[in-house]
Order: structure tokens, then sequence, then C-alpha cells
């Protein structure tokens, strides 16, 4: 246990959310159910977004701006999408304020909006009464779009990062001439999104569809990445929906093919948002901490002097300059942290908390040996190593970390996923050992939904990998041809 973090064994929800205030990533704020983004939280959600703004512009991606307000209108263009989205609106009905002659600010009623405006939940609606505008022949296609924004869904009960009324994230938004470039698309940013997950986050995803139930409202088929948090709860880590034409058709976008027929356009949207935050300290973290992969961390190296006179301070500072210059010169984000107001104990401390990949201590006996100490968050080991090449050393462990934080993530969820071949067994797995439990199903919404309100375990996706087999669905007993991926989530 650390600076007042419950221990993640007796209470994974509190511990969660000590340490998200703990180590300084966010805060909740005035406005109930939203949250402070702190600096330290905010730079690791910068790193997350120049890797994903790079993989979105290398794949033919630019980056454009929508409002924030939605003609109420719109939503009802769309049909299933409203329903989807109904209960999570917030809604502007005026656009001023008055004083009441009391001292007291109230709404002014002569101030109502002709129509009201949504604030937006997700930007599909808006942007495709855009592209109506944008969008005239096949020469324009594919239009190839994402924007960086907040959205607000109101939300009922919230978490830092993982469920809030206010969060950010980005949204790909996609034209297309054809049904199959619009699918390869969906495909494509699924695969970018597991990339990112994998070898950013060191997060191990499973790639797979939603069913009918868990699909985004208007989309004709959800792909999805899910990754298992270290309570064996699953997270949706991002999505990817092909949308066919159906919002085309509600805002008649329409494009001249080479014959010069009208045809609507084929649709995609995809995106990921500050839960990745939550994804990244619930996949990782222990007691102590952050642990934070060396790609997203935004100090990967922290070097802490032990010194007991200015004197030798001074000595060491000589060399660490050096050191500094060498490891910024391979990219490496280095800290010196020389203060004299800490002793090297509370800095020992504070580093391990934040997640620092890499903690370098030199004291006035090492600089005489040739020596410094090099202490790993990942594995909590030190060892004594030689000053020289020790920028390559540090370099070759940085990778070292990312790639073991990955494997212990990805062996801890090959632990726990199970095969399950009864309802019994299937919901004492639940209670007993949670995590990924492959069953069969029959592929029917009604026994999806059962299972959901009888064991509150959801199909999490259907593995774009899975391999066919004859079997029995766990509860109905009727056939089925595959096995799918079950498991409380958040």
């Amino acid at each position: 246990m650390s600076k007042g973090i419950i221990s993640k064994d007796e209470d994974y929800s509190q511990w969660f959310n000590d340490l998200v205030i703990k180590a300084d990533l966010a805060e909740h704020s005035a406005v109930r159910g939203c949250m402070v983004i702190k600096p330290y939280g905010y730079s690791i959600w910068e790193k997350m977004q120049a890797a994903l703004d790079q993989m979105f512009k290398d794949t033919g991606h630019s980056n454009a701006y929508f409002p924030l307000f939605i003609p109420k209108s719109f939503f009802s263009k769309e049909a299933s999408h409203v329903d989807g989205f109904a209960k999570e609106c917030a809604v502007v009905t005026h656009y001023r304020l008055k004083n009441d002659g009391n001292g007291n600010i109230i709404v002014d009623e002569d101030a109502k909006l002709e129509e009201e405006l949504i604030v937006r939940p997700t930007s599909e609606t808006i942007i495709w009464n855009t592209y109506r505008g944008w969008i005239q022949s096949y020469r324009d296609l594919p239009l190839l779009i994402n924007q960086w924004a907040n959205v607000v869904r109101w939300e009922m009960r919230t978490r830092l990062f993982l469920r809030t009324t206010e969060f950010l994230w980005q949204e790909g938004h996609t034209a297309h001439a054809t049904a199959e470039e619009a699918i390869a698309e969906t495909e494509q940013m699924l695969n970018v999104y597991a990339d990112f997950a994998e070898n950013w986050l060191a997060l191990p995803v499973i790639k797979g569809r939603k069913t009918a139930n868990e699909r985004f409202a208007g989309a004709l088929d959800t792909y999805c990445i899910e990754a298992l948090m270290q309570d064996g709860k699953a997270l949706q880590a991002g999505t990817s929906h092909f949308l066919g034409q159906n919002f085309a058709k509600a805002f008649d976008v329409k494009f001249a093919n080479k014959e010069g027929k009208l045809d609507f356009v084929w649709a995609t949207s995809w995106g990921v948002s500050t839960r990745l935050m939550g994804a990244l300290v619930m996949a990782h973290s222990d007691d102590a901490g952050l642990v934070l992969p060396p790609k997203l961390a935004p100090t990967q190296v922290v070097i802490v002097p032990i010194f007991r006179s200015d004197e030798e301070l001074a000595q060491i500072s000589e060399y660490v300059t050096a050191l500094t210059k060498e490891l910024k010169a391979k990219n490496i984000r280095v800290k010196y942290d020389n203060r004299d107001t800490q002793r090297p104990g509370f800095k020992f401390a504070e580093y391990e908390l934040k997640g620092i990949p890499l903690r370098v201590a030199i004291g006035g006996r090492d600089l005489a040996n040739g020596t410094v100490e090099l202490a790993r968050r990942d594995t909590k080991t030190k060892e004594t190593v030689q000053q020289a090449g020790l920028a390559d050393v540090i370099d070759n462990l940085l990778v070292e970390i990312q790639a073991n934080i990955y494997q212990k993530a990805l062996n801890f969820r090959n632990e726990n996923t199970r095969e399950a071949n009864s309802y019994e067994e299937f919901k004492k797995m639940l209670d007993d050992t949670p995590g990924f439990i492959s069953a069969h199903w029959d592929g029917t919404p009604e026994t999806e939904e059962r299972i959901k309100q009888e064991t509150k375990a959801t199909i999490r996706c259907i593995p774009l990998d899975n391999k066919l087999e004859a079997g029995t669905c766990i509860l109905s007993g009727k056939p089925s041809i595959q096995r799918v991926l079950f498991a409380r989530a958040y």
C-alpha cells in the first residue's frame, strides 16, 4: 500500500480511484459527473493523441472540426441512432441569462431557442449533413476525415476516465463509393486501434465483431477491440463501425458514379476515448502506483542524485549533464531531480507512484566507482551497472520494459480466459474466477439478453479469428456453430 492507496486485492474500484487521484492523473470537478484531467494525466493523453494522429495520417486521413451543437431535428432523421442516444442527450433550450432583480441569475424565458440544440454525444448527424455539400462525384471519394473533440453523454453513475458525462475522444467519419471499400476501411481502422493498444499501451486485445444487440446505434456492423483488466472485467478499448448507407440516405448524400448514375455513399465511423487512460491504469498498475509503458510515459527516465554536500552535488551534476545529453540524443525523455528540499527516499516513492519506467540513482561512491544504480518500475528490481555505455543500456532497457509489461498483461489474459460448456459452469466461473469465458451461444438476441439479465455478463465480441465448431448453447441447448466471448465489463 502506498500514499493512502488501498490494495487492489482489497477493493479494486477504490484502488483505481485512489491511484488516479494520488498519481495526479485527474480529479472530480465541481460539475457532477465531469473530471479535471491534470497536467500529468493530460501529458499521457497527449502522447496517445500524437501516436494515433500519426497513424490516422499514415492511413490517408485528415483532421477537421465540427460544431459542438447539433439541431435536435437532425437526430430524428436516423431512427435507430436517436433511439440509441436519446436518454443520454444534454439539451440546450435557451441562449441568455438575466438578473431577477434580487441578485439572482436566472434563465431569460424570452430567450428560448426556436429549435433546441443537442450537445454532441457523437457527430454522425452534423457531419453527414455537412458531407452533403462536400460530395457530388466519385472524384470526391473516398472522404477520410477525423475529428479530435469532446462529447457529452449524460451518465447517472460515473467513474474517472471510465465513464464520465463529458470525455475527450477522436471520431473518424469516412465516405466511400462502394460497400467493399467502406468495410475495408472499418477493418483497417480496427487494426490501427489494435496496433496502438498492443504496441503503445502494451495492452493485448481481442479483435471481434459485436452482436446485433451490442452494435453502435445506426450501424450495420460494429467491430471492436476488447481487453481484460486485472480484476477480470473486460473493457471495450475501441470500436469501428460499418454504417452502410443509413446516414447517407438520412441526409441525402449522393454521388455521381463513373457511369454518371446517382447513388448513396457508403459510410464508416470509428473512435477511441480517454477511456484508454483507464485501461492503462487498470491493466498494468499495482499497489505502489502506476506502471507506465515507456512509449507513453511523460518521463521515461528519472535521475536522482544522492549527495552530502553542495560540492558532491556539483560533481554528480556535471556527470548527469553529459548523460542527459546522450539520452536526449536518443529521444529518451529524461528528468534530473536535484531538488534539495526532498530526501531521495521521498523522490523514489514519488516516481514509483507516478510509474516512471526507469530510475537512475547516483551518489558520491558511484561517481568514484564509475557506476550507477538502475531501478525498474515494472519488475521492482535494482542493479548496479557501469557508467560506460549507460545510454545504450538505458535505451535497450526501455524496449525490454515495454515488451515485459505487454507480456505480463498477455499472460494474465491467457490465464484468465476459459471455456464453459454448461450454464452452471459458466455462472460459477463468473463468480469464482472472473475473466473472459468462451462459450457457445445460439445466436438469438433473446438468449443473449437473458444471460445478461441473469449474470450481468455480456457478449464482448465474436472474435475475428474464431474457429467454427459445432456445439450447443449454454443456456438454451440449441445448436451453435461457434463459441463467443463473454465477460462482465466496464
